[in-house]
């Protein structure tokens, strides 16, 4: 694991806890989306809940509505992100900060572990997999969303148009997902975009950083400042918007 740059994001979204709820639409979509599909999976009979990347609490505040009287374990990357869910009255639970790719937890605890939006920041996206469905009781489902390739396309393009690579980490697609899941015995995979209205490179830019999000992919540094206005005049000469690609899987256990 690469502990200077986890150390990068978690400083980076602990910045940004305080205005994160401001620019998180497609988060908001993509939280109620991880738990309408954990419901129809496991509408009743779950006792011991983990979620894996809080944030600032959109899928948090929505488990206990759900799922009344599951005992609720919340973890996040960052504290000060942990901090901001767990001071929310209507959210009862223990709350840690932990890595959720090395999951500070041993043998089948849980029913059911919910992540919205965190796994693409892990460094070994199948081994978490693997460590997280370890944690499961039989019957128990792990259920998650992540970011795909096809996030930020607009963006990738300015800057390849422009000579230059961006930033934005290299996500992986959904064939990979499924590649991955492959290995389990009941997983599914699927893909949804949702539309990002930026208005333009700087609302983009606002966007990502309102977010957290800032963190670039490994041996990627910053454009130049007359560089990151060629590729923003490049992206703005395409329309100035662009979209997540937002990837959902599913992992349950036999029972």
């Amino acid at each position: 694991m690469n502990s200077r740059r986890k150390q990068r994001i978690s400083d980076a979204f602990g910045a940004a806890a305080d205005r994160y709820d401001d620019h998180a639409g497609p988060q908001r979509l993509a939280a109620r989306m991880v738990a309408d599909l954990a419901q129809r999976q496991k509408p009743d009979g779950v006792t011991r809940i983990l979620e894996i990347g809080c944030g600032t609490g959109f899928l948090t505040r929505d488990i206990p509505a759900r799922w009344p009287g599951a005992e609720l374990v919340v973890t996040d990357i960052s504290p000060a992100m942990l901090a901001k869910a767990s001071s929310d009255g209507r959210v009862a639970g223990t709350f840690l900060a932990m890595d959720g790719e090395v999951p500070a937890f041993a043998g089948a605890w849980f029913d059911l572990i919910l992540s919205s939006l965190t796994f693409q920041w892990f460094d070994d996206l199948e081994g978490a997999i693997g460590r997280l469905v370890g944690l499961l009781r039989p019957g128990g489902s792990l259920i998650f969303s992540t970011m795909g390739r096809d996030s930020f396309a607009r963006w990738r393009a300015a800057h390849e148009a422009c000579g230059f690579s961006a930033g934005v980490p290299v996500y992986p697609t959904l064939d990979d997902l499924l590649a991955i899941l492959a290995g389990y015995g009941d997983a599914f995979a699927f893909g949804e975009t949702l539309a990002l209205e930026c208005a333009g490179a700087w609302g983009l830019l606002a966007h990502l950083k309102g977010i957290g999000a800032v963190v670039p992919g490994e041996g990627r540094s910053p454009l130049s400042p007359s560089n990151l206005r060629r590729v923003m005049a490049s992206f703005e000469a395409v329309g100035g918007n662009d979209a997540y690609q937002i990837l959902f899987g599913r992992v349950t256990l036999g029972a």
